[in-house]
C-alpha cells in the first residue's frame, strides 16, 4: 500500500481547517457569553433588589405603620427595634447594611440591608429563577456550540469539495495520461484558479521532458536491438549452415549446436530485456496449445538436463489451450524452467496446468524465507549456485503484471519450490 493511502485527504483537511477555525471563533464567542451571562444575572440580581429596596422606603416614608410583605421570591421586611427583628426569620437577623448573598438549606438568596434613620430596611430575594435561567442559556450555549461544530464541518467539507475540485479533476486528468502522452491535449485549462494552472503548467512542463526522455530511450534500446540483434542472427546463420556439411564430425557438430543454443539463450535474452525496458506487449493475444509451448520453452536447456540426469515430466494432455500470448508464456516457461534447471542438481522437474494454474515443480535446493520478499528483484539471486545474472525472475513477474496474471511460489529448503502462475 502506498504512503500516501494512510494520510488524510487534503478535502477533509481543509474542511477540518475551516471547521476548527469556525469552532474557535464561536468557541471563544460561547466562552464569553458563558462568563459573560454570569455577571450579567448578577447585575439583574441587585437592579430588582435595589428597585425592590427604593420602593419599601418610599412605601414607608409615606406610610409608617407599613408592615413587612412576603412573596414566593421577594421579601421585605421594615425593622424598628429588637422585637421586629425578632420576627424575621433567625438567618435573617444580624445583618449590617449592604449586599450579602446567603445559602440556606436548599435556597439561595441576595439580602439587601439599608438604614435610615435607626430603621432598618431588609430586601430578601430568592434567585433561583435566575439560577435556572442561567442553568438553561449556558445549556443552550453549550448545544449551540456543538451544532455549530457539527454544521462547520459539514459546511467546511462542502465548501472544500468546491475548493479542491479543480485538483481532483487535474489529477483524474493525469491518471489517464501514459508517460510522454502530450501535445494532444494540455493539462493547463483557461478556467483554472492561478495556483492550480500553475500546477498543471508545471505537470505538462513535466510531461514533455518524460516525452523527450522516452524518445531518446526508445532509440537508444532500438538501436542497442539492432546492433546485438544482427551478429546474433549471423551466428545463428553460420551455425545453420555448418550443420548442413555431412562430413563435420560428431565432436565439431556437437560444438555448433552448443554454439547455436547459446546464440538463441542470447536473443531470447535480449528479447526479455527489451521488454523490461520498455514495458512493451510481446505480441497478440491467441489460443495456446499449453503443452506444445511448455516443449518448445525446454528445448534451449535439454543439454543441460541431460548432463545433470534430471528427469522432466509434463502432466498437460496436448489437447489442453488456453487464451494467453504465446511469446509472453513461453517466455516466463523458459526462466522458470531454466531457474529449476539451475538449482536442480538432481532428481526431477514437472510441469502441471490445472484449472488455468499452471506450475513448474523442482526438487531442487529451495528458497530460504528470508529471501522471498526480495525474490523478483531484477540482479537478486537467492544464491550462488548456477549460472545467470539475476533477472529471470524480474522478467517473469513483469510480464506476469503487464498481463494480469497472478505468480505465486511455495518454497522449502533442501527440499524444492514450486510456482504457480494463475493466468485467470
Amino acid at each position: 500500500m502506498h504512503s500516501y493511502e494512510n494520510k488524510q485527504s487534503l478535502r477533509y483537511r481543509v474542511a477540518v481547517a475551516l471547521a476548527a477555525f469556525s469552532i474557535f471563533i464561536v468557541g471563544t464567542l460561547c466562552i464569553i457569553l458563558y462568563f459573560l451571562s454570569d455577571n450579567i444575572e448578577e447585575a439583574h440580581i441587585k437592579q430588582v433588589i435595589e428597585m425592590e429596596m427604593d420602593h419599601l422606603v418610599r412605601r414607608y416614608q409615606k406610610h409608617s405603620d407599613f408592615n413587612s410583605q412576603a412573596g414566593l421570591h421577594l421579601r421585605s421586611f421594615v425593622i424598628r427595634n429588637m422585637d421586629d427583628e425578632l420576627q424575621i426569620p433567625a438567618y435573617l437577623r444580624g445583618l449590617g447594611p449592604g449586599l450579602h448573598r446567603i445559602l440556606y438549606d436548599t435556597e439561595d438568596l441576595y439580602v439587601f440591608v439599608r438604614i435610615i434613620d435607626e430603621v432598618k430596611f431588609l430586601v430578601a430575594y430568592r434567585i433561583e429563577l435566575h439560577t435556572q435561567r442561567l442553568r438553561k442559556l449556558r445549556l443552550s450555549i453549550l448545544l449551540s456550540w456543538i451544532v455549530v461544530i457539527a454544521i462547520s464541518f459539514f459546511v467546511g467539507y462542502l465548501l472544500a469539495k468546491v475548493l479542491v475540485q479543480q485538483v481532483t479533476n487535474l489529477a483524474e486528468r493525469v491518471n489517464l495520461l501514459a508517460p510522454g502522452d502530450v501535445g494532444t491535449e494540455l493539462l493547463t485549462q483557461p478556467e483554472m484558479d492561478a495556483e492550480v494552472a500553475q500546477l498543471a503548467h508545471a505537470l505538462d512542463d513535466y510531461q514533455a521532458r518524460i516525452k523527450r526522455m522516452l524518445l531518446r530511450e526508445h532509440e537508444f534500446t532500438a538501436n542497442i536491438s539492432h546492433e546485438l540483434r544482427t551478429p546474433i542472427t549471423t551466428i545463428l546463420t553460420s551455425c545453420e549452415l555448418m550443420l548442413t556439411d555431412d562430413n563435420l564430425s560428431e565432436r565439431l557438430r556437437s560444438r555448433i549446436k552448443m554454439i547455436e543454443s547459446a546464440a538463441t539463450r542470447m536473443g531470447e535474452q535480449l528479447q526479455a530485456l527489451l521488454f523490461l525496458a520498455r514495458e512493451q506487449s510481446l505480441g497478440e493475444v491467441e489460443t495456446v496449445a499449453v503443452a506444445e509451448c511448455v516443449y518448445d520453452a525446454v528445448d534451449p536447456i535439454c543439454i543441460e538436463m541431460s548432463r545433470k540426469n534430471l528427469e522432466f515430466e509434463v502432466n498437460i494432455p496436448k489437447s489442453v489451450t488456453a487464451k494467453v500470448n504465446r511469446q509472453a508464456l513461453y517466455t516466463v516457461l523458459m526462466n522458470l524452467l531454466r531457474n529449476a534447471v539451475q538449482y536442480t542438481n538432481s532428481g526431477s522437474i514437472c510441469v502441471d496446468f490445472t484449472d488455468q494454474v499452471l506450475s513448474v515443480s523442482d526438487s531442487g535446493i529451495g528458497i530460504e524465507p528470508a529471501y522471498l520478499p526480495m525474490l523478483y528483484e531484477r540482479f537478486f539471486r537467492g544464491s550462488s549456485e548456477g549460472e545467470g545474472l539475476g533477472i529471470g525472475l524480474a522478467i517473469v513477474k513483469r510480464i506476469c503484471d503487464h498481463y494480469h496474471w497472478r505468480i505465486e511460489v511455495d518454497s522449502m529448503p533442501g527440499k524444492g519450490t514450486t510456482f504457480y502462475i494463475h493466468l485467470s
